[in-house]
């Protein structure tokens, strides 16, 4: 949190004593406790705190880092919840003490008393601490919410004789409820004259001597003012004459701030304040709502102030940060609100941004208002903006006459919280606000936030089932296609089922599907894609089709997520990779956490299946960290599936048997039989490569019994090869004939290029002729590269084939191309399993994957530039006059030669052979 800015300057003595504190941590018992910096603002407090953070690092402490923040809304005990979640992001505790998990919300109860809560603080720190010396560290606790700093300094008073310390920041002369009577303080003073000159120095070399002085005698030695002054004047030496002829810098830097802004022109000073307020830097908007007071030549004495900086034609922008906040709190309440009313009026183009600003102009409740703020917290949320949804939908129920609407609106902000922003620790405070407030009142956002919460607390999706079937079965029907909160509810319940994985709990999702006179078409068609997608038919997958074009130019996150969704049991995750990439980037500014997990599994997952599995590895551990962070447990584990997967397609086996322990430990007793799939299709994966044929049968009948693909058993479609293999490899011919039928008669060869490879292969694999046709088929099969695992063990299962059928010269070419591919991966069972394979052909095994600089011929080469153009095999073989099929020979040939696995690395890898 804290980040070093290079050397500071005239802090030798603050140093000593801090690293004297980082000393007495270490020793104990006796040693640990509090130090609290005291100083004015800009004196460099946080500056302190980021040396000592480095020097802590240093010596091996683990720290522990948070910060109050000034103007924003700071629900009980957040502050503490960030500084817990810090904590646990490095080393999660066991436990955190039934207080704090339910202040923290992450369990129910009564509302703990507060010696409880700093109590099981206090614990967590020394257990912390048992592993290593441990340094909390507070900046800025005056604004901390009230219920964190009354615990911090509690905590702070008792923590003495173990091995950790608090080091915390204040501006003197503010109140908090940080109470630090009898705790260590250490004045942070302003810097002597000598340092100020060598600060000035050092950080404006070109100051005029007179220009330089000056500058000393008015910051009073406060290095920010020293620093954030000199870029109000020119450096040439007539500048001194120029700075005004009296600024009274006071020793608290938002006074000097203050004082350069009282002495403004009344027009000025109305201007700043129109820009504070609006923040978006617009010059158009603030000349728009100062129409008819003033006008825009009035900025000019900021200007010249060098409190803002103007860029025609349209920006403004203040110099600090401070400044802006000066501004502000200069300003009258009636001044305040006038202002936001003119904003209001310059931003009716713009309904989110007015209904934001006429909600701040508000002094009383205002149905109006808060329902123009409601809507426009719509549109904040379809942009990903969460936090500023969530703070939105708060204003809206503070002005909410109506305990029912409050309570509604309250709702809406918890399930946003929940489903978009990430902060699923704020819901139960939310839903106990909402429930107080209109006692007996329900919502779908309500039991979609509540199911949420549910879901990723003590996992139990029976009761999360229930609540959100009660809450769509209280609505009337026909339902209103334009409650977007209905929609959310039956979103929420499609998971719910999935995860449940048993055909009893899609009922209920069928009625109230039912229950709209058009239903949402994506919600229609996930129903069967995703719930069901042995049984989708063209018209789902027109739809589909549909919605992933329009990915392109979304911006909903939630929207993005649920259409991959849609897609991802049907291979059409290539069309959403761009915008799920988005989302994760949203994500990682804060702005939607929750669909960015969602988006990093989805990433994996298309990883995965066209074999990019470092990229798989890098998306499932940053979705597993957010999980964590964010107490995500229920999402996890499709990250901790790919995984497994992974690691059991590359023998780590004892990986994979941990990860899937750990799934079916969870899913059991929660009766989660889709993630009991999940894990059951990694255990197939890894027995298939041990050559443990009959476990591999066991676990895949755990997902369908051969022979069939009952309904929404969405995984059954993606085991149907590695079932029909265990099958014929264990003498269950039978068993296995009859899943390649029926996965033919479903008809999953029309479903996407990848299924139909596979249905294509497995009929082969369970066919009476070594010779049948079903594996050239598969073979050919349109852009089959671009799934190198599944191509290439349909080669090897053909070169098998091939070899028992005594045609070795066209066993050893497969069975080459399988090693070859599977060495790519890193998939070593399997490479040994080709290797073993070519050597009973009476060929060398590969000892390691041709190297990448191998020459190709040059219409492979061809072929590769045109691929990594982004051409599909179809258009290359017109372009080349080839077929298709050919196109696809020679791809999955020259993937080797270049090193590359698929086409996404061609690119990079043709640049390479370039270079040599």
């Amino acid at each position: 949190m804290f980040e070093a800015d290079g050397p500071l300057v005239g802090r030798t003595a603050d140093l000593a004593r801090i690293d004297r504190f980082l000393e007495g941590i270490a020793r104990t018992p006796g040693g640990g406790g509090p130090l609290l910096l005291l100083g004015e603002p800009g004196v460099g407090k946080t500056a302190l705190l980021a040396a000592t953070t480095a020097r802590a690092e240093h010596r091996g402490m683990h720290v522990v880092a948070a910060a109050g923040a000034e103007y924003r809304a700071q629900l009980s005990y957040s502050g503490l919840g960030r500084l817990i979640a810090e904590a646990a992001a490095a080393q999660p505790p066991a436990d955190l003490g039934e207080a704090l998990s339910v202040a923290l919300g992450h369990r129910d109860g009564p509302p703990p008393d507060h010696g409880s809560v700093a109590r099981d603080v206090l614990s967590l720190a020394a257990r912390l601490a048992g592993h290593r010396p441990t340094l909390i560290v507070v900046d800025d606790i005056q604004w901390l919410d009230p219920a964190s700093a009354t615990i911090l300094g509690d905590v702070a008073r008792r923590m003495a004789g173990f091995a950790a310390g608090m080091l915390c920041a204040a501006r003197e002369g503010t109140e908090s409820f940080f109470d630090h009577s009898g705790l260590p303080i250490h004045d942070v003073r302003p810097l002597g004259e000598a340092d100020a000159h060598d600060l000035l120095e050092r950080s404006f070399p070109a100051l005029a001597p007179r220009v330089r002085r000056r500058l000393i005698t008015e910051a009073q030695g406060n290095p920010l003012a020293l620093l954030e002054l000199p870029i109000a004047l020119d450096a040439s030496p007539r500048t001194a004459t120029a700075l005004p002829e009296r600024l009274p810098l006071s020793r608290r830097l938002q006074s000097a701030f203050a004082s350069r802004i009282t002495g403004l022109p009344p027009a000025t000073r109305y201007l700043l304040l129109l820009a504070a307020l609006d923040a978006t830097g617009d010059l158009d908007v603030v000349r728009r709502a100062a129409t008819g007071r003033c006008g825009l030549k009035h900025l000019a004495p900021a200007e010249r102030a060098q409190l803002i900086r103007v860029h025609e034609p349209a920006g403004l922008h203040f110099r600090h940060p401070l400044t802006r906040s000066a501004v502000v709190e200069l300003a009258t309440s009636d001044q305040r609100r006038s202002a936001h009313r003119a904003l209001a009026r310059a931003w009716q183009e713009v309904p989110e941004r007015q209904a934001w600003h006429l909600a701040q102009a508000a002094q009383g409740p205002d149905e109006r208002v808060a329902a123009l703020l409601e809507r426009a917290a719509g549109v904040i949320a379809g942009r990903g903006d969460g936090p500023a949804a969530v703070a939105a939908l708060l204003r809206a129920a503070d002005l909410t006459p109506q305990a029912p609407e409050r309570a509604r609106r309250l709702a809406e902000a918890a399930c946003t919280s929940a489903h978009l922003s990430g902060d699923l620790r704020d819901v139960p405070h939310l839903l106990d606000t909402a429930r107080r407030t209109a006692p007996g009142a329900d919502s779908p956002a309500m039991a979609v936030a509540g199911a949420a919460y549910l879901l990723n607390g003590s996992g139990d999706i029976d009761t999360a089932h229930r609540l959100l079937c009660g809450a769509l079965t209280t609505r009337p029907a026909p339902y209103d296609p334009a409650d977007t909160g209905l929609a959310d509810a039956l979103h929420t319940l499609l998971l719910v089922c999935f995860f449940g994985g048993r055909p009893e709990l899609w009922p209920p999702f069928d009625t109230a599907l039912a229950n709209y006179p058009v239903p949402p078409v994506l919600l229609a068609a996930a129903r069967r894609t995703f719930a069901d997608p042995a049984r989708t038919g063209p018209s789902d997958l027109a739809v589909l089709d549909e919605a992933i074009a329009a990915l392109t130019h979304d911006p909903d996150p939630r929207r993005i997520v649920r259409t991959a969704i849609t897609g991802a049991y049907l291979d059409r995750l290539d069309g959403c990779t761009e915008a799920l990439h988005r989302v994760v980037a949203g994500g990682r500014r804060g702005e939607h956490i929750a669909p960015a997990i969602d988006a990093l599994f989805l990433l994996g997952n298309h990883a995965w299946l066209t074999g990019q599995w470092e990229q798989l590895q890098q998306a499932a551990r940053e979705g597993l960290d957010l999980c964590e962070q964010h107490h995500y447990p229920m999402q996890a584990w499709v990250g901790k599936y790919l995984l497994a997967c992974t690691a059991a397609a590359r023998g780590h086996h004892g990986t994979t048997r941990t990860l899937t322990d750990q799934m079916n430990h969870w899913a059991g007793p929660r009766r989660a039989d889709t993630v009991r799939a999940y894990a059951a299709h990694a255990r197939t994966l890894s027995a298939l490569g041990q050559g443990d044929f009959e476990e591999a049968y066991q676990q895949a009948t755990l997902i369908t019994p051969p022979g069939t693909l009952p309904p929404f058993a969405s995984h059954a479609i993606w085991t149907v090869m590695d079932l029909a293999e265990a099958a014929m490899r264990t003498g269950r011919r039978t068993q296995a004939q009859d899943h390649a039928t029926a996965a033919r008669t479903a008809g999953l060869d029309t479903l996407s290029p990848r299924l139909k490879m596979l249905v294509h292969a497995t009929g082969a694999l369970t066919a009476d002729d070594d010779r049948h046709p079903g594996f050239q088929d598969a073979l050919a099969v349109e852009g089959g590269e671009r799934w190198p695992f599944d191509l290439a063990r349909i080669h090897l299962h053909y070169g098998e084939r091939l070899r028992r059928a005594r045609a070795r010269a066209q066993a050893r070419h497969h069975l080459g191309t399988a090693a070859d591919l599977f060495e790519q991966l890193g998939a070593e069972p399997w490479a040994d399993r080709a290797n073993q394979e070519l050597r009973a052909c009476g060929t060398p095994a590969r000892t390691a994957p041709r190297p990448a600089g191998a020459v190709l011929t040059p219409q492979q080469r061809q072929i590769a530039a045109l691929a990594a153009a982004g051409l599909t095999n179809k258009r290359i073989a017109e372009r080349l006059a080839l077929s298709p099929r050919t196109v696809s020979t020679h791809l999955y040939q020259l993937f080797p030669k270049v090193g590359v696995t698929s086409r996404a690395g061609l690119r990079d890898a043709l640049k390479r052979l370039d270079q040599q």
